[in-house]
């Protein structure tokens, strides 16, 4: 089944792309969410024309992206928190924490967009990958210290 994404889904595609899925997934989880539309041709038409218009404002979005990825480059980031002896975490450490240590440093980025590859649970250096647009991925390291 063919289907226009309306919003961003993770490992699948981006909003606006065109996406071949399962019957199932498509009818009973994308389309009742309102994630995606079914890719008629006259779907397909309105797809074209309205990238057409918004190409400008695309390429614009990217430029940002890329701004803020080269600011991103340098940065280093510190967390601390609560540990046990043997250096053990209690809870972990997510992208929540990762979001409020870059607004101290001046850059508002949403949670949504920061992926840890595996759970944070120990003292270390680890990376955060940063999706600033579907072309524009950014990993800033941080390392984890007891408080």
């Amino acid at each position: 089944m063919q289907l226009i994404l309306i919003e961003d889904v993770p490992n699948l595609g981006y909003k606006d792309e065109i996406v071949n899925v399962r019957d199932g997934y498509g009818r009973n989880y994308l389309i009742p969410q309102k994630k995606a539309v079914i890719a008629t041709e006259k779907a397909k038409k309105n797809l074209e024309e309205t990238l057409k218009q918004r190409a400008h404002k695309i390429a614009k979005i990217k430029g940002d992206a890329e701004t803020i990825a080269a600011s991103l480059a340098n940065v280093s980031l510190t967390i601390g928190a609560k540990t046990s002896s043997t250096g053990t975490i209690f809870g972990s450490v997510s992208n929540i924490q990762i979001a409020d240590a870059l607004s101290k440093l001046g850059y508002e980025i949403e949670r949504k967009i920061i992926y840890l590859k595996d759970p944070v649970k120990e003292v270390g250096s680890y990376k955060a990958t940063i999706k600033l647009h579907k072309e524009v991925v950014v990993e800033v390291p941080f390392e984890v210290v007891s408080e």
